[in-house]
């Protein structure tokens, strides 16, 4: 699978590097796409992802990741899978407020954007359960701990 990324810098913080931020969407890809597939990541500060949250979700305030799957007409056959977003203010606030690293917390941030473009969804129980046992098991296989609390992955398990 050949993977193309962009990656759009709009924030002075700090941030993962191109090589990581390829590894852990690959590694998310590789549960499914076989196929050369391209993707936009956008780093962005508090003010614009709170824009985009408002807009697109309705809701107030930034958030962590979103994820636009793209659009296209299958006629047009071109392999952008679609875009994610990443506020790094956030990501650097809950990585410290989690008792995670920034870079665990990073992973788990692009991971699950692009499950997200994978069509993995996490409104219904039974979504989120699929979604997270999924996410932890990639975070697992590049050496990252478990991005969930223990008790709350036990229970997507045994559901």
């Amino acid at each position: 699978m050949n993977l193309e990324i962009d990656i759009q810098r709009e924030t002075s913080d700090p941030a993962p590097d191109e090589d990581d931020i390829r590894r852990w969407i690959q590694a998310a890809l590789a549960t499914q796409r076989k196929t050369d597939t391209e993707v936009s990541v956008r780093l962005v500060d508090e003010d614009e992802m709170a824009e985009l949250n408002h807009t697109w979700r309705g809701k107030s305030g930034p958030t962590n990741v979103l994820s636009f799957p793209s659009d296209l007409p299958p006629e047009l056959e071109l392999p952008l899978l679609g875009d994610i977003v990443v506020c790094t203010q956030v990501v650097i606030r809950e990585a410290s407020e989690q008792h995670k690293t920034l870079e665990a917390h990073w992973a788990h941030m692009l991971v699950h954007g692009t499950l997200h473009l994978l069509g993995y969804d996490h409104i219904e129980d039974e979504e989120a359960q699929a979604m997270e046992v999924l996410e932890t098991r990639i975070l697992t296989e590049l050496n990252y701990p478990c991005p969930y609390r223990g008790d709350q992955l036990e229970e997507h398990q045994s559901a």
